[in-house]
């Protein structure tokens, strides 16, 4: 059999609606049951296929599961990439669990992200398998867990010092190569105040207004400081205050307030760098108002901004397969973070290269285009052949 022509469409699809059928919300979301199912699944594939693999846990219930496939002794080594939860199927105006196909669409909760991307590595890791003779580098195919809250997934995969001359991050580009990306830094901040009957407010220290005034701070002085780094592929640095919390009744003077904030970096910032940024504007403030007083607690582990050279060998292979498939060839930069920026920080090239729009993510009424994610698992096929 040829293996290009076992990248049954069909089959593929098949796997797609299993994918989309299971629950792998992140349990870090309200009701999310996390990916252990999931995982079971994508185990049972590989083991139906003779492909070896192993499962690697990061919490209880939340595996990793890893395959890998040798290729020529002497060849590179490939990693194909994409991860098992999904964001919260709340708010969606579709059946989230029940995948439908419809005008050359799967819609679902993860069809797009990232579940599309994932049936193609899966299916392009089979095809590989069955050929002869075997792929020049050896594969590693990751199923991540976590990556939709705080990355532990490939963070565990990378403490095992794993060495790969690429890789590869499924999240939907529509199949154009994604070569830069923006990376999250999370963090709470915590003003504390002191409680005070509302018919005084003189009494207490109100530590919503507080935050209200640091976000006004933050709002003003960031944007133009932004604005100086804007990176010529993935635009300007971007804060977004996302979760705001403070007080317990309306009749006393709140003596906490905390917010939850998602700060974007771009090539060139660190995490160090930002929260030397938000010290030095909460020691502002302090010096104005001594009872003003700032707590900072970084939420995720630090995440790093993506930037692979065009030179690089898994970036030319990604353009020549994508020219001879039809593929968009085109470089480009997505302003979403993923686990592409850990793997390039461990010193792994990487691209973005999945089916789907990014706009489909996390919406309302997700879907991919089935098109996009067949000729996904031929472009995969080609890359591991050719890596």
């Amino acid at each position: 059999m040829n293996p290009i022509s076992s990248l049954d469409p069909e089959a593929i699809y098949a796997t797609l609606a299993d994918l989309v059928s299971i629950n792998s919300v992140n349990p870090n979301y309200p009701g999310g049951p996390g990916e252990g199912a999931l995982a079971e699944y994508v185990a049972q594939f590989l083991q139906e296929n003779s492909i070896p693999y192993e499962i690697q846990p990061i919490g209880t219930g939340r595996p990793n599961v890893i395959a890998r496939l040798e290729g020529r002794p002497g060849g590179r080594t490939l990693i194909l990439e994409a991860h098992l939860d999904t964001a919260s199927e709340l708010g969606m105006e579709i059946p989230p669990f029940d995948p439908a196909r419809k005008d050359g669409r799967m819609y679902g909760r993860g069809s797009c992200d990232i579940k599309g991307g994932l049936a193609a590595m899966m299916h392009a890791l089979k095809a590989a398998h069955e050929s002869s003779p075997p792929p020049n580098a050896t594969v590693i195919l990751v199923a991540a867990a976590d990556e939709e809250y705080s990355f532990r997934g490939i963070v565990k995969f990378l403490e095992k010092g794993w060495h790969a001359h690429g890789a590869v991050v499924a999240e939907p580009t529509q199949l154009e190569i994604a070569v830069a990306s923006k990376a999250a830094f999370r963090f709470r901040l915590r003003i504390a105040g002191r409680a005070a009957h509302s018919s005084k407010p003189h009494l207490g220290i109100n530590a919503i207004v507080k935050m209200a005034k640091l976000i006004m701070a933050m709002e003003e002085t960031f944007p133009p400081l932004f604005e100086k780094r804007r990176h010529p592929m993935v635009g300007c640095p971007t804060i977004n205050v996302g979760i705001i919390k403070g007080g317990t009744q309306s009749n006393q003077v709140p003596d906490s307030c905390t917010i939850d904030v998602d700060r974007r970096m771009v090539p060139g910032e660190t995490t160090s760098q930002v929260k030397q940024e938000l010290t030095a504007l909460s020691s502002s403030m302090k010096t104005r108002d001594p009872e003003f007083n700032v707590a900072m607690e970084q939420t995720i582990p630090d995440d790093y901004p993506l930037e692979t050279a065009p030179s690089e060998r898994v970036v030319q292979l990604a353009n020549k397969v994508s020219q001879e498939l039809g593929a968009p060839a085109r470089l480009v930069a997505v302003p979403y973070s993923s686990d592409a920026g850990k793997l390039s920080h461990a010193a792994i090239p990487s691209i973005i290269m999945g089916p789907g729009n990014i706009d489909q993510a996390h919406a309302a009424t997700e879907y991919v285009e089935l098109e996009q994610v067949a000729l996904a698992a031929r472009a995969y096929y080609q890359l591991i052949m050719e890596f």
